[in-house]
């Protein structure tokens, strides 16, 4: 048996263009609403404000999962990153990998839960990370979540691949 390269990308995952544009449109056409309700409907100066600053929120974070959804997930045998090289969580680190109708977990996507917490951090539309837990998904097709969860609760639990060059 071969020893495999640490760094060899095992699974990818490419957030599907067309579930990242409805997002991103979704989250303008929210923006613009509130601001247009904030002036045209001519609610008590108090709404008005919350409208308008909800518009300016709704449409930055369109912006943030416009430029978050351009990355694509990686998992090696060390660890889940960003092609960007940003670090999810090692491996080593992961406990457990949910996938059922009733996990806590995003959108066509999967939780992990991790042995020890990481700072938090969010990707808008592909992956958040609270605490000892890690969601993947939003955007992202359901059938590569799968195989990447399912790749990752191996590793997490010491099962050998099979080497795929052979």
């Amino acid at each position: 048996m071969t020893r495999r390269d640490p760094d060899a990308i095992l699974v990818v995952i490419n957030p599907s263009q067309t579930r990242r544009w409805i997002g991103i449109l979704s989250l303008v056409a929210l923006g613009g609403l509130l601001i247009w309700v904030a002036f045209a409907g001519r609610p008590a100066f108090q709404w008005q404000i919350g409208f308008f600053i909800g518009g300016i929120a709704a449409l930055w974070a369109s912006d943030a999962m416009r430029r978050a959804t351009c990355d694509r997930l990686e998992l090696t045998s060390i660890e889940l990153r960003t092609d960007k090289g940003v670090r999810l969580a090692l491996v080593e680190d992961v406990r457990s990998v949910e996938r059922g109708a009733f996990a806590f977990k995003p959108s066509n996507g999967f939780l992990a839960r991790l042995k020890k917490p990481y700072p938090r951090a969010w990707s808008p539309g592909l992956w958040w990370r609270f605490g000892k837990f890690l969601g993947v998904g939003g955007v992202v097709p359901g059938g590569q979540a799968r195989a990447l969860a399912e790749v990752l609760t191996a590793l997490a639990h010491g099962i050998e691949l099979p080497d795929m060059d052979d």
